[in-house]
């Protein structure tokens, strides 16, 4: 199954694309090879971009305590495990404090270092971090893995207060609707929302379906257009009709 996620609020789409970028800086900068590192450091500057809105911060802070809140009123409830439940909390007041510990704009270890922002300014032009451009980096570039590998994480570790606050919020968030199995025919399908509350669309998809979904949604309706792929040619709709499992997610 291929899982595609839809935001229907900016705050949402925020996140997941922090998430995304997260994943991938923490994945290249477990590797080996230079390039792999220049990845992740490249990664590291976007989220730099991301994550330096003023609110970003007290956002995930303030919908942390909502979720405390509302796992505290499951207190006593015999068909909740209070086991899970006080691992739940424990987990959402680490992050909270991890999160308020973090003192002064987001990301200012990265702007601070004069070297650092020299890379993220040339990484901007096309080719811009080419070693006659950038002979330092390329002397870093070639340093031993382990040293570049703790370089990374000493620039990335500031910065993970974020991903773990906002990986509780998605995770909560994905866990909130309930799958629905639902059918497009011949490729199209539209649903009216009636004043449904959601922040995220989930789809799941067989693979065995060579169809990928054009999602658009608002509050009033919800409409699916599964389109042939086709990497030569504008993507046309199927004609074939496409099961598929649809969640609504709200917090």
């Amino acid at each position: 199954m291929i899982t595609y996620e839809y935001p229907l609020h900016e705050r949402i789409r925020t996140l997941l694309r922090l998430e995304d970028l997260f994943e991938k800086a923490l994945y290249f900068a477990e590797a080996e090879g230079p390039l792999e590192h220049h990845v992740s450091l490249v990664t590291l500057f976007e989220i730099l971009e991301i994550s330096s809105r003023a609110d970003l911060k007290f956002d995930l802070v303030q919908e942390l305590e909502r979720q405390r809140q509302i796992l505290l009123s499951f207190r006593n409830n015999p068909d909740i495990s209070e086991e899970a439940l006080n691992g739940a909390l424990y987990e959402i007041e680490q992050a909270s404090t991890a999160l308020l510990a973090m003192h002064g704009k987001t990301g200012q270890h990265l702007r601070e270092n004069e070297w650092l922002m020299g890379i993220k300014n040339r990484a901007s032009i096309p080719g811009g971090v080419c070693e006659f451009d950038l002979p330092s980096y390329h002397f870093w570039l070639n340093r031993d893995a382990a040293q570049r590998r703790n370089d990374l994480m000493g620039w990335i570790k500031p910065l993970l207060p974020i991903n773990a606050g906002l990986s509780i919020v998605l995770r909560l968030l994905r866990a909130s609707g309930r799958p629905e199995r639902q059918v497009a025919p011949r490729g199209a399908f539209q649903q009216m929302l009636s004043g449904r509350s959601t922040l995220l669309i989930r789809l799941r998809l067989s693979r065995e379906h060579a169809a990928v979904p054009e999602i658009s949604a608002n509050k009033y309706a919800l409409n699916i257009r599964f389109t042939v792929p086709d990497t030569d040619m504008r993507p046309k709709q199927t004609e074939a009709d496409i099961d598929f499992e649809l969640t609504y997610c709200n917090l």
